[in-house]
């Protein structure tokens, strides 16, 4: 079945929100299971790894094949369709903090935060990042937007700091989730810095990952320094991790992303994908019946106002096909 580019864009565009949107429902409804943060973030490198490493092998064999010389060994093991530091670089932010912050993070915070401090935030550390790096001009009115949204920042962070002075902890998780919207942001304007292909990238991060994390895990499980609930944790638990923490977050909303931004572009794509926050925070009240605070509802609209008033521009500047894919925001 063939679809129009019309229909192929709206399906990219729903498919993409829905998995942003479950990746906070569901990592946080995982926190309150069986396995630990280190765990889940396995299994999420795991369950990618058995899709995009197979398919980077065959990126660089064909490119060995056109060259007609062996893989170079910048290729990290020829699994890697990326240059060794750039993988390097793109899998530290992109791969590995980024995974491990956000999952600690709902084991301290709700989704309601994370609704509002993670997909949120992004616009922020990713305007701040491009300024400092890439040198990209913040106009007034992005200025603006950015300012609401360090507003609803605020309202929601700041009731969790006040309330560590009575022992509360979910300050850590609100820290952990704005340092994971950092690195992530981190690994978007390196991203368009370096000009890689967006599926190029999303398998660079992850053969990155999978050479770093996997053994590194298994080390300090085997030493003790690490606890992991792998043992305990029911084979239907650990196979739907794998299959939407990896293949869904990661691969599918990876390739759906970068199709609707073909179709829409990036400042509409950016406007479709503020409905994560709000939709996020919905499904966590209704599915996990968190509550809803009069400060959450209102950083909510302050950060969704924000983002919209950040991507409106009356005459946005033209970008490259390289920068367009390479602005990527996840899952």
């Amino acid at each position: 079945m063939r679809f129009s580019p019309r229909a192929a864009g709206l399906l990219a565009a729903v498919v993409t929100v829905t998995i942003w949107t479950g990746f906070i429902v569901i990592a946080r409804a995982s926190a309150q299971r069986t396995l630990t943060p280190f765990d889940i973030a396995l299994l999420r490198i795991t369950g990618a790894s058995l899709v995009l490493l197979p398919w980077g092998g065959w990126m660089v064999w064909r490119r060995t094949q056109a060259l007609g010389t062996s893989a170079p060994p910048s290729s990290l093991a020829g699994i890697s369709p990326l240059p060794l530091r750039t993988t390097a670089l793109l899998g530290l932010f992109g791969g590995l903090l980024y995974a491990m912050l956000a999952y600690a993070g709902f084991f301290h915070a709700p989704a309601t935060h994370a609704s509002v401090l993670m997909p949120g935030s992004l616009p922020l550390w990713t305007a701040l990042l491009a300024a400092w790096l890439l040198r990209d001009h913040i106009t007034p009115q992005r200025a603006a937007g950015l300012a609401l949204i360090v507003a609803g920042d605020l309202l929601v962070g700041g009731r969790s700091l006040l309330a560590a002075f009575s022992g509360g902890d979910v300050w850590k998780g609100d820290l952990l989730f704005m340092l994971a919207a950092a690195c992530w942001a981190t690994y978007s304007v390196l991203a368009r810095r370096h000009a890689v292909d967006a599926v190029q990238a999303t398998i660079a991060i992850t053969a990155f990952a999978c050479l770093v994390y996997v053994p590194a895990y298994a080390l300090l499980v085997g030493l003790g320094m690490v606890t992991s609930h792998l043992a305990q944790a029911p084979w239907t638990e650990i196979t739907f991790q794998m299959v939407f923490q990896g293949g869904g977050s990661v691969v599918v909303s990876g390739i759906a992303f970068t199709r609707m931004i073909q179709h829409f572009g990036p400042v509409r794509s950016t406007m479709i994908t503020a409905l994560v926050p709000g939709l996020s925070a919905m499904g966590a009240v209704l599915f996990l019946g968190e509550p809803m605070h009069w400060n959450l509802i209102a950083g909510l609209l302050l950060v969704t106002t924000g983002i919209l008033v950040g991507v409106l521009r009356k005459n946005p500047a033209p970008e490259t096909p390289a920068s367009t894919d390479a602005r990527r925001t996840v899952r």
